[in-house]
Parts: C-alpha cells; structure tokens; sequence
C-alpha cells in the first residue's frame, strides 16, 4: 500500500506507564506509524511531556521523506496528540491532522475526579498538585485552552467509557467547531481502550484521513 502520511503515535497510560496500545492496527489505513516516547509523570512535571513529543515529532518529521505528519494517542497519549496538534510542533497549525481516542482533555472535570479512588489522581500526578481552577499550570494542560489554528481533529470516545467521561469529548468537539476546526466526532458503544481494529473506528480513521489527505488518497 502506498503510504499516505506519517502518524507519530502517543501512547496512553496515565501520563504513568505504557499501555499496550501502540497504533499498528492504523498503517492498514497507508500511514507509517512511528512511536512516541516521553518522560512519565513520576520522573518530570508536566509540561515536559509536550516537550519530549515536540521533540520526538521533529525527529519523525525530518524522516517523513515529504509526507504529511499527523500526530495521533490513546487515552494520556491522546491529550498529548492533541496538544502537539493544537500548538503545533513548532508553530501553530504544522501538523496534517489529530487522531485522539478516549482522551482526557479536562482536568477540572468533576465527574472524572468523583470516578476515581481517593488519592488516585493521575493529573494531580502530572501536574505536581491537585488541578485547580486558577492556576496557570492546570490551565495549561487543558486542551480546551489551545484551539484556533484550524487542525483537523478526530475524537473517538466510547459512550460507556469509566476513567474518561464521554461529556468530555462531546464538550471538547463543540468548543473545537466554534473556534474552527474540521472535526470528527465518533461516539460509540464500549468503554476505555477499545480495539483500534475493530470495523467502526477503522471506517471512522478512514474517513477522517480522506478529507484531512484526500490528494494523497485519490491515487
């Protein structure tokens, strides 16, 4: 299959560890899939995580060899994809597209908060201290607070999902249409961590990579 773009892919697990999902199962769809690594919450306060994926974004870039770069996560790694997307590599509106599944994008979120066992709080972990409306550290890890430069976006969320509210990408989707980006909302039936694989979310990728690509995918 001719290849389409390069997606650097973001891995989720809790800004803590890595989850088993590495995006494989979407170079079916013509993208080289290029791994993301960076620095856990244990070892560096954010934002250092979007410093190491800028980072690792220019390495995939500078290999591209010409193809569009699209910069795509599961579940922590999806905040990322969408930071990276949002603000871009080095600039603002660089990146082709963001392809962001099951992610927390709010950290103020009470109903994800209230899901939680007490003292389990994976954005207190990455921030350093309990999010807080006012200050500037949770504020700037809020997606919300980083749109307009007009990256398409996909959110893929599962309406049964427990450590991500789905309100949280329904929310996300409305703020990203009125500040003007291409957006693609799939809500589906499932919870947390589906399979990548499975036939809706690779109809939706697909769909999503043809208005984000679609001279490259007309051949």
């Amino acid at each position: 299959m001719t290849e389409r773009g390069v997606l650097f892919w973001i891995h989720g697990g809790g800004w803590r560890g890595r989850s088993d999902e590495d995006g494989a199962a979407l170079a079916s769809l013509g993208l080289r899939v290029v791994a993301a690594s960076y620095r856990f919450s244990h070892e560096a306060r954010w934002p250092a995580q979007l410093d190491d994926v800028r980072a690792g974004a220019r390495a995939a870039r500078a290999t591209a060899g010409g193809l569009p770069l699209l910069v795509g996560g599961d579940s922590a790694g999806g905040m990322l994809a969408l930071h990276l997307a949002l603000r871009g590599v080095d600039r603002p509106g660089d990146v082709a597209g963001a392809l962001a599944y099951w992610a927390p994008v709010d950290p103020l979120d009470p109903e994800q908060r209230r899901r939680r066992p007490a003292g389990d709080d994976p954005w207190a972990d990455l921030l350093g201290h309990p999010p807080a409306a006012g200050d500037p550290a949770t504020a700037d890890a809020a997606v919300a607070g980083h749109l307009g430069s007009g990256v398409p976006v996909l959110l893929v969320q599962g309406r049964d999902d427990v450590p991500v509210p789905a309100a949280q990408a329904l929310e996300l989707t409305g703020r990203l249409l009125a500040a003007g980006h291409p957006t693609h909302l799939w809500l589906t039936h499932g919870g947390h961590a589906l399979d990548l694989a499975r036939p809706d979310l690779r109809a939706v990728a697909a769909t999503f990579l043809d208005s984000v690509l679609p001279t490259v995918a007309a051949h």
